[in-house]
């Protein structure tokens, strides 16, 4: 499944993106907020763990689906 471009409106708390400029991967993450009136909102980074404030005039957001996480075994 490709992912999707995406619209600072259309993004909502808990989604999972990924933030490209110039075909490469700058940020992915799990949206923690969201101000649509200014076109900015902010992620939680997966690689630093750090959060981070993104601006979708700079970058291509892509909605992502969530990682899958690993079966627990007894």
């Amino acid at each position: 499944m490709e992912a999707q471009k995406v619209l600072t409106a259309q993004l909502r708390i808990g989604d999972q993106i990924e933030a490209w400029h110039n075909g490469k991967l700058f940020h992915r993450g799990r949206v923690t907020d969201v101000v649509p009136a200014l076109e900015l909102f902010w992620i939680l980074d997966a690689r630093t763990g750090t959060r981070k404030l993104l601006d979708p005039e700079a970058l291509e957001i892509r909605h992502v689906e969530a990682p899958v996480a690993p079966l627990a075994t007894a």
